[in-house]
C-alpha cells in the first residue's frame, strides 16, 4: 500500500494565490473605511461589517468545497491511474496559471503597474450614501467569489490521489498568503522605492509559475509517450537530491525532455511579455497623469 501523500505545491500554490487575493480586497475595502469622511462610530460599524462579511463568505465557500470534495472523493476510486496522472498533470498547470496571474498582480499592488482598480474608485465615489447592507453583500460576494475559486482549483485534485494532501497543503498556503502580504503591507507602508521588490517578486513567482507549467506538460509525458531528452547532468546535480530538490519547482532538471523544457520557455517568455505590456501600459498612464497635471489635453500641445 503506498503512503498517502500529504504536501503539494501546486495545491499551496492555489491556496496562497487566492487568500492573498482576498487579503488584498480586505484591506482596499478597510482602507477605504477608515480614511473617509465617517464618523468614528460608522467606521467602527463598517470595519466590524467587513470582518462579519469576511468570516460568513468564507465559510459557505468551505462549506461548498467540503462538499464537492466529498462527492468527487468518492468517485476518485473509479478512475484509471492513468487518468489520475493526466488530472495530477493538469493540476499543475491550472496551478501554474494561478500564479502566473500573481505574478502580473504583485507589481500592481506595489504602485509600479497601473492598477484599474474601477470598483473600488466606484465604491470610494458612492461611499457617502453606501450603507452597511451594501458594503457586507461587496465584501461578502468578493471573498466568496475568491474561495470559491479554490474549490473550481482543486478539482482535478479531488479525482486524483493528491486529496489526502489538501489539509497541510492548505496550511502551507495561507501562512504563505500572510507572509507575503504582510510584506505587501509594510512595502506600501514603509518603502518608497518598492521596484527592486516588485521585480524580485514578480521574478520568482514567475519562475515558479514556469515551473509548474513544465511539470504539468511533463505529467502528460508519462502518461502519453516522452519526449527525447535534451541532456543528462551528473549524478550530483540530481533534481531529486539536496540541494539541487530545492530549485526543482522552478522547473529544474537534470534531464528535461524537449516538451518540458520547451513549455518552461514558452511559459516564461510569454509571461516576461505580459510583464512588458504592463510596464508599457503603466508608463503611458504615468505619462498622461503628467500631462493632464499640467492641464494639458493633448502630449502634441506641448511646446518644444
Amino acid at each position: 500500500m503506498s503512503t498517502p501523500l500529504l504536501w503539494t505545491l501546486p495545491i499551496t500554490v492555489i491556496f496562497a494565490r487566492e487568500f492573498i487575493e482576498a487579503f488584498v480586497i480586505v484591506g482596499n475595502y478597510r482602507t477605504i473605511v477608515t480614511t473617509s469622511s465617517w464618523d468614528e462610530d460608522r467606521k467602527r460599524a463598517g470595519l466590524r461589517t467587513i470582518s462579519i462579511a469576511f468570516a460568513i463568505a468564507f465559510a459557505i465557500a468551505f462549506v461548498m468545497i467540503l462538499i464537492t470534495a466529498c462527492v468527487l472523493g468518492a468517485a476518485q476510486s473509479q478512475v484509471d491511474p492513468e487518468v489520475v496522472e493526466l488530472i495530477e498533470g493538469v493540476s499543475k498547470i491550472v496551478a501554474a496559471f494561478a500564479i502566473a496571474t500573481l505574478s502580473l498582480k504583485v507589481p500592481k499592488w506595489l504602485g509600479i503597474y497601473a492598477s484599474k482598480s474601477k470598483k473600488m474608485e466606484a465604491v470610494k465615489e458612492s461611499l457617502d450614501t453606501l450603507t452597511l447592507s451594501e458594503l457586507r453583500f461587496n465584501v461578502a460576494w468578493n471573498i466568496w467569489r475568491e474561495m470559491a475559486e479554490i474549490g473550481i482549483f482543486l478539482i482535478p485534485s479531488f479525482l486524483s490521489t493528491e486529496g489526502t494532501a489538501i489539509p497541510l497543503s492548505a496550511l502551507s498556503g495561507v501562512a504563505v498568503a500572510i507572509i507575503v502580504g504582510g510584506l505587501l503591507y509594510v512595502a506600501n507602508t514603509r518603502i518608497k522605492d518598492r521596484r527592486l521588490l516588485a521585480a524580485f517578486m514578480a521574478t520568482v513567482v514567475g519562475l515558479l509559475a514556469a515551473g509548474l507549467f513544465s511539470g504539468g506538460c511533463h505529467e502528460f509525458e508519462e502518461v502519453l509517450g516522452e519526449t527525447p531528452v535534451v541532456y543528462r547532468m551528473s549524478a550530483g546535480w540530481s533534481h531529486s537530491k539536496f540541494p539541487m530538490v530545492i530549485i526543482k519547482p522552478f522547473g529544474f532538471s537534470d534531464h528535461p525532455t524537449q516538451l518540458s523544457l520547451s513549455a518552461f520557455y514558452l511559459f516564461g517568455l510569454t509571461l516576461i511579455l505580459l510583464h512588458v505590456v504592463q510596464w508599457y501600459r503603466a508608463k503611458r498612464a504615468a505619462a498622461k497623469a503628467e500631462v493632464d497635471a499640467l492641464g494639458v489635453k493633448s502630449p502634441a500641445v506641448v511646446a518644444v
